[in-house]
């Protein structure tokens, strides 16, 4: 429990750091009435009150029969999801949400079990529907990338 407070502690004042820097942040243009700094102080304040309640009420970690353990496959299996979320985060701009989210998605599913076909089907149309979703309804610009030519 000794660890998970020193954990807790050093993450507060990790939270503390961000919300200095964030603080005196002004943007050029603001398309909302709050201005752009409202939701980075807003997490950060969540998770500096759940950081310090953990801080000050560790809880005890018991492992229960129902957990994997913490293995070499599991690591791999770790260690895969990183690997494609950096992959997300590179091909972002340049291929656009959709591609870079199905690229990213596909192998992500199939490492969690999911059959190819299926696990391309739905990951191809959970990518269209949430670009949909993002930039047409809730009027929130994702890059197309290479789907460029497709927009209007």
């Amino acid at each position: 429990m000794a660890l998970q407070r020193l954990f807790a502690i050093a993450l507060l004042l990790a939270c503390a750091a961000l919300a200095a820097m964030a603080w005196p942040y002004q943007a050029a243009f603001s398309y909302e009435p709050v201005g752009p700094r409202a939701f980075p102080l807003l997490m950060l304040g969540l998770m500096a009150a759940a950081l310090l309640y953990l801080s000050i009420h560790p809880t005890a970690i018991a492992h229960s029969d129902e957990e994997p353990p913490l293995d070499r496959a599991t690591l791999g299996k770790i260690a895969a999801c990183v690997a494609l979320l950096l992959v997300f985060a590179g091909t972002f701009e340049s291929l656009g949400f959709v591609l870079a989210s199905m690229l990213a998605g596909i192998p992500m599913a199939r490492l969690y079990g999911g059959r190819w076909l299926p696990g391309a089907v739905i990951i191809s149309l959970l990518s269209i529907g949430l670009y949909l979703l993002f930039d047409r309804a809730m009027d929130v610009p994702l890059p197309l990338g290479l789907l460029a030519f497709l927009e209007n």
